[in-house]
């Protein structure tokens, strides 16, 4: 795990102390409010706020400046022709977002989620992977970036007796009504999420070999 320097703000949040596997899904239903402010119509400036340790146990702030905004901008200015592209162009803007959480947090995040890294400032468990990229697609919705989908409410699958551990994602709409998860918990951070309609989404999960899909 590389350090990087530490994060400029972190607040631990108040929660009760349980288990965090078995009750996730309970930990994920805590994480409510706004995650983000709405961008600043001239500059396209905003402040995020990026959840890490598990559950959301820390938040640090990322204000997103003009050159983010212009970035952000271009990246899905190439995903304008269809849904398609603008699935691939909503997937880099994840990657890029979570290399300037990354500079917040001080850490880099490790894929999947690790047994004991429970409140280890940096770690990102599915409620927090989920809560910062569906605060990511908010932004760009409310800055009228995304042409061709909508930002859904974050969902799950799996509750342990089904032998899959609860597990979040955000979700986007496509014009066809279709939804969409998009799970970047899969990836180190800055890496690509996992794009893919979400009923195909909700039949993943299954524990194999003591393994999470």
């Amino acid at each position: 795990m590389r350090m990087m320097r530490r994060a400029s703000y972190d607040a631990p949040m108040t929660m009760i102390a349980i288990p965090h596997l078995s009750l996730v899904a309970a930990l994920a239903m805590s994480v409510a409010g706004s995650f983000f402010q709405p961008a600043n119509a001239a500059s396209g400036a905003a402040r995020l706020t990026i959840c890490h340790g598990y559950g959301c146990a820390f938040r640090a702030r990322l204000d997103l400046g003009p050159a983010d905004a212009r970035r952000l901008a271009a990246i899905l200015s190439a995903g304008r022709a269809s849904p398609a592209a603008e699935r691939a162009a909503i997937a880099k803007a994840v990657s890029y977002f979570e290399k300037r959480a990354q500079q917040v947090t001080g850490v880099r995040d490790q894929p999947k989620s690790e047994f004991g890294a429970s409140k280890i400032k940096g770690q990102m468990d599915c409620v927090d992977e989920s809560t910062n990229t569906d605060a990511l697609l908010r932004y760009l919705q409310g800055r009228g970036l995304l042409k061709h989908h909508k930002v859904q409410s974050r969902t799950s699958r799996g509750f342990l007796l089904d032998g899959r551990y609860p597990h979040w994602t955000a979700v986007v709409s496509s014009p066809d009504g279709v939804k969409w998860a998009v799970d970047s918990w899969y990836a180190p951070m800055g890496g690509a999420p996992d794009i893919l309609p979400l009923n195909e989404w909700k039949q993943r999960g299954v524990l194999e070999s003591g393994a999470l899909d």
